[in-house]
């Protein structure tokens, strides 16, 4: 799998609402943190819980859980690992979409996500829990908006690393691929066929993203002259 470094695609502003949320992020990761062995009890009765959203009395399901899901992590891999792609192509989309239309699309493209993983996980009573759902709406509007912008990537060649430019197209073209395979794969599977990945949260967040990225693709376009350099 490919790793994006960063991407080479010139903004106008400094990313306001991305590195708010990456500093929200880590600052309730860090609180995760500091709860030791009451973790566990606290994600099962604060995270976002399929089984709980689909109980009876309760069909309109849990708002708060969700949003407050979208901001717990488990683990530092998994913290920087979202963090990073939120750096590289969060500034773009903020740019075009301004900072309340970015922060309100952020928030939706995680609430989708998240209801995408809740029904194709209706038994499932592991909490759903991370960034990436919300993250993936951010790489579907970047791979609408900005398709030939290149991005520096680590290429793994065997035992080789190679690093290179490509278009966004491939590079999230690729990771969308691998998203739709596993979760195609985890279908009725168990919840450990997906390694505790929730693979639908990834595809549900990017579709929400690139359809709301189409339609608002023109926003805020740049000159012809800004956006060739």
């Amino acid at each position: 799998m490919v790793l994006p470094l960063r991407d080479i695609q010139a903004r106008r502003h400094f990313p306001v609402v991305t590195v708010m949320l990456i500093a929200v992020n880590v600052l309730v990761f860090l609180y995760e943190m500091q709860l030791g062995p009451r973790l566990e009890g606290w994600l099962m009765s604060t995270a976002f819980v399929p089984h709980q959203y689909f109980a009876p009395g309760n069909w309109v399901g849990d708002g708060r859980s969700v949003l407050v899901s979208m901001f717990l992590h488990g683990g530092w891999g998994h913290l920087l690992g979202n963090m990073l792609y939120l750096w590289i192509f969060g500034d773009n989309v903020e740019d075009r979409l301004g900072r309340l239309g970015y922060l309100a699309f952020y928030l939706f493209c995680g609430w989708f996500a998240t209801i995408s993983h809740a029904f194709t996980n209706r038994a499932s009573i592991v909490p759903s829990i991370g960034a990436s759902g919300a993250i993936a709406g951010v790489l579907g509007a970047y791979l609408v908006m900005f398709p030939k912008a290149r991005v520096l990537t680590l290429i793994p060649l065997g035992i080789f690393i190679r690093v290179a430019e490509l278009p966004a197209l491939i590079v999230l073209g690729m990771w969308f691929v691998l998203q739709v395979f596993s979760g195609t794969l985890s279908l009725g599977l168990g919840e450990g066929a997906g390694a505790g990945v929730a693979w639908w949260a990834h595809i549900g967040g990017f579709v929400a993203g690139m359809v709301l990225g189409w339609i608002f693709r023109g926003r805020g376009q740049r000159s012809r002259a800004f956006r060739e350099e």
